[in-house]
């Protein structure tokens, strides 16, 4: 940071990767089918595919964070650039995008791995949130005692898992399900992303609610701020820049995140057979294994979203109950909307349960009461 007296310079932004997409010629041709190339594309490393920011869709999303921030008459440009998920390596102000996004084949294949991709809206939203960390680390807001004050300790204990209060007014509502509540850094992330958005009147939106002293916070620190900027070095391999993915995509779907833990197949039949129904008590109905399969997409969507769990997480799921249903020979019975539903329900509330217990077991008065308790303290 060249900081002398008030006095900042502004440092101009390159991106950190320009080019083309892929065109991996020796992969695909005119004939190759989506099956052969998607095959081809699974064993391909992804520091071999060349993958770059210049000319892709990433471009235009880097482009537009930018006129938001010109916008908001920020001069800092947080330097951009591809890796495995969207992220902002910890204490350093770059944005990692999602390496996919650069391509349409590999968006079809996460499609086709996580059930969805992000469309411009949900990628901007990322976009501002992961600014917000990179600004927070920029400029060691983190540290400041006002800072503290109004989001908590930087410090306090990091964790995937946490539990939300659906219902608190005290944070803001941008990505993911009640998101900012996980840590103060992400509480920070967040109300930044709201400040930022164009076209939101967040004054009103936010009117009445405690949020709202965080989002008076960070429209302060910002006019502070405005005219600072910093000399940002390259990512390093630590970064995980795409150069440094030395594995396969296959690999980088497989690996991560643990199945939920089913000690015994039968542990869910019991819940499937209240779902569905017998193959004697609905003959003509569809068979529940493709009933799941149909909605297979839109479930693991939904629930990932909701419950905040990884798709791998999810899927892990779903591919028990297929088997599960299949082999219990259960069918479809009543409305297609009532069953998918009461799926999508009892989907849920086993990864809820299992977010909070690490297991599958029911919660009991007394352990809800436990837990409770430690929330609350």
């Amino acid at each position: 940071m060249q900081v002398k007296g008030t006095t900042v310079s502004v440092v101009p932004f390159c991106f950190a990767r320009f080019g083309t997409g892929i065109a991996p010629v020796d992969v695909v041709n005119s004939t190759t089918t989506w099956d052969e190339e998607r095959q081809a594309l699974l064993g391909k490393r992804i520091s071999d595919l060349g993958l770059q920011i210049r000319g892709s869709r990433v471009e235009r999303l880097v482009d537009q964070l930018y006129k938001e921030l010109a916008a908001r008459s920020i001069s800092f440009r947080p330097p951009v650039y591809l890796s495995d998920q969207w992220g902002c390596p910890d204490g350093t102000p770059l944005i990692g995008v999602p390496f996919y996004l650069v391509d349409e084949r590999l968006e079809k294949l996460e499609e086709e791995m996580s059930g969805a991709v992000e469309n411009d809206a949900e990628a901007m939203r990322y976009m501002r949130h992961e600014c917000g960390h990179a600004i927070n680390y920029a400029f060691h807001l983190y540290e400041r005692a006002d800072w503290r004050r109004i989001f908590g300790s930087f410090d306090r204990p990091y964790r995937e898992r946490y539990r939300a209060d659906p219902f608190s007014r005290a944070h803001v509502r941008h990505i993911l399900a009640w998101y900012a509540q996980k840590h103060p850094d992400e509480d920070f992330a967040e109300t930044f992303a709201v400040w930022l958005t164009p076209d939101l009147d967040w004054r009103s939106e936010y009117a009445d609610w405690p949020a709202l002293e965080k989002l008076e916070y960070v429209d302060r620190v910002m006019t502070e701020i405005k005219e600072l900027a910093l000399e940002v070095p390259p990512p390093t391999a630590e970064d995980l820049p795409v150069e440094s993915m030395n594995y396969t995509i296959a690999e980088h779907y497989d690996s991560g995140w643990e199945p939920i833990p089913i000690g015994d197949a039968r542990q869910l039949d019991a819940d499937l057979k209240r779902i569905f129904a017998s193959a004697s008590d609905a003959p003509s109905g569809m068979p529940a294994a493709e009933f799941i399969q149909r909605h297979y997409r839109e479930v693991l969507v939904r629930l990932s979203y909701w419950t905040g769990e990884p798709p791998a997480v999810v899927r892990s799921l779903l591919d028990h109950l297929i088997t599960r249903a299949r082999a219990l020979a259960l069918h479809a019975s009543g409305l297609e909307a009532a069953t998918l539903i009461e799926l999508t329900a009892f989907g849920t509330a086993v990864v809820m349960n299992y977010r909070h217990t690490q297991s599958l077991g029911r919660t009991t008065r007394a352990s809800a009461a436990s837990q409770s308790s430690e929330a609350g303290t």
